[in-house]
């Protein structure tokens, strides 16, 4: 592993304009480290790419990095590009445990954060790190939120979260597992027992429904609801996926994993939202892709599709008379999420858009005075390190409002 590394990090051109860091979101100093990295500084490199970005170890191992550092590497243009996350991975793995709580001056002022995914994490580390109390309240058992309970454990291994909430403890950060805010206790809740601000970090768990018939049957499930315990579920030998997403192609390996024989996708049209490497990972597991199926509704047979009709330019114009019956023992609808509405409900004041995600300014402050947001609860179902790069804009504009009372 040590000399693909290094023969990886000597392959780097040190590009004066990398564009590998213009195609990051959280733009991390790619040369930089790199060069740190053969210097045999490997320490501060770790402690570089936490300061940019707390969740580096978890975004090289799931972020699309063929949309990001990887895909844009110069050297891709005619051969292969540096896999940077290689270098990531290890860098940030190696300094995860070895990070020391600082010396701060406290504040004396302290934060509620919602939720413990990927922006309340990132939110609760700046924010500690800069002196604030940090109380984080958790919906269930363990923290990390979409990281814990929607990405299988061959994809992100659970010890890293386990991991993440020794640190959280270690530089001081309160957690509070099992308590939902926006029931019993609420935002206004918080602010009366003393919180100065408010992040939300909440994300989307409410599956999209397709508002077809057939959706209630005892058959269907929806991609998010396998995934948090595939366990639970008895699918049966043959399995129909609904969606071709990143969620899509989770569900499908992780239902190979627990005993499907035959795992098939739809797709109405021709494209595929999900990355192209976990597109390969799902076939080479044995999933099966199938383009130009709208489902119409599903019976407990399995779902009935529509056939697409395609233009030349391989748009859907329309669909055939005929339908197709696929037999399948389940049917699982993977097409995204949106989110809960317990916080819009119960905080007045508190807006949300068309989609029911909470409206932000530039400093991600929502409508109320105090309360901050970030990630899939802000911008829908995205990415860790989009959620990390507003998650970073959340915490200082909640430091600089708390700075201003």
């Amino acid at each position: 592993m040590a000399i693909y590394l290094t023969k990886e990090a000597n392959r780097c051109l040190n590009c004066k304009k990398p564009m590998c860091k213009a195609a990051c979101p959280v733009a991390t100093e790619i040369p930089e480290i790199i060069q740190m990295f053969k210097a045999g500084e490997t320490k501060q490199a770790g402690a570089k790419l936490f300061e940019n970005n707390p969740m580096s170890v978890v975004c090289a191992l799931v972020c699309n990095h063929e949309a990001q550092c990887t895909g844009h590497c110069v050297l891709g243009r005619k051969g292969e590009p540096v896999r940077f996350y290689e270098i990531e991975r290890y860098l940030s793995n190696t300094y995860l445990d070895r990070i020391k709580v600082p010396e701060v001056e406290k504040k004396h002022k302290s934060v509620a954060v919602i939720g413990s995914g990927p922006a309340g994490i990132t939110a609760a580390i700046i924010l500690v790190m800069h002196g604030y109390d940090v109380t984080m309240f958790e919906e269930r058992c363990y923290i990390g939120g979409m990281l814990h309970y929607g990405i299988p454990d061959f994809r992100l291994p659970k010890s890293i979260l386990q991991r993440y909430q020794d640190l959280l403890v270690k530089l001081g950060v309160k957690i509070r597992p099992n308590t939902v805010i926006g029931t019993a206790l609420k935002i206004e809740t918080l602010f009366a027992d003393g919180y100065s601000a408010v992040f939300v970090g909440t994300g989307v768990w409410r599956p999209k429904t397709l508002g077809i018939r057939g959706e209630s049957l005892a058959n269907v499930h929806f991609g998010i609801s396998y995934l948090t315990n595939p366990s639970a579920f008895q699918l049966g030998k043959k399995v129909a996926i609904i969606g071709m997403g990143n969620v899509a192609m989770d569900v499908a390996r992780t239902a190979m994993r627990h005993g499907a024989e035959e795992v098939t996708m739809y797709a109405r049209s021709k494209r595929i939202a999900a990355s192209s490497e976990e597109v390969e990972y799902a076939q080479l597991d044995g999933a099966e892709l199938v383009f130009g199926r709208a489902v119409d509704h599903i019976t407990p047979e399995g779902p009935v599709f529509k056939l697409s009709i395609f233009d030349e330019d391989n748009r859907v114009i329309g669909y055939e008379e005929e339908m197709e019956q696929v037999y399948a023992d389940a049917t699982i609808i993977a097409a995204s999420q949106g989110p809960k509405d317990k916080l819009l409900l119960t905080t007045e004041g508190l807006e949300g858009s068309e989609r029911g995600l909470l409206v932000v300014d530039e400093h991600m402050m929502t409508t109320v005075p105090g309360v901050f947001a970030a990630g899939d609860v802000v911008h829908g179902s995205k990415t860790v390190v989009d959620a990390v790069r507003e998650a970073k804009i959340a915490a200082q504009g909640i430091m600089n409002y708390i700075e201003s009372l």
